[in-house]
């Protein structure tokens, strides 16, 4: 069983080796000032939130962060759930589903219209678990990258 609280500043050590796996996994880079900068946004920002898992032992096993906007075919907003990492020790286990759940309760306490995410498509151990508690959408995510 996990519990899952919203992100704290002195749960900064145990966030960032959780966003390093993340990172790693995606085969990604970000430099220090911006991942300093995510942290501080996502625990004293209300604009970017997140929380942590911890297993019964208190050890921190997956991270999830989301940020809602506005949407133009509703009058209430959308909720991105941005990044989700389950640490490869605890997979299987329920933690992303329990992620998942937690920001889907966040989202219905704060009205939005509907949780929605992005994927690789050769994620297929994360993508067994979408298919099992949202729907595809059908759409093709495209995006233009700037200098």
């Amino acid at each position: 069983m996990v519990t899952i609280t919203p992100l704290q500043p002195q749960d900064r050590t145990d966030w960032l080796a959780l966003w390093n796996g993340y990172l790693t996994f995606y085969e990604s880079e970000i430099d220090q000032a911006t991942t300093d900068a995510t942290f501080d946004r996502l625990t004293r920002d209300a604009e970017l939130h997140g929380a942590i898992a911890r297993d019964d032992d208190g050890r921190a096993v997956g991270i999830v962060h989301w940020l809602t906007h506005p949407a133009t075919w509703t009058r209430s907003d959308y909720c991105y759930l941005e990044d989700l990492f389950v640490s490869t020790k605890a997979r299987g286990a329920g933690t992303g589903e329990a992620l998942i759940e937690h920001v889907r309760e966040w989202a219905v306490r704060n009205g939005s219209a509907k949780v929605y995410w992005l994927t690789a498509e050769s994620n297929e151990t994360a993508r067994r678990l979408y298919d099992r508690v949202a729907d595809r959408s059908g759409f093709i995510h495209y995006q233009i990258r700037m200098p």
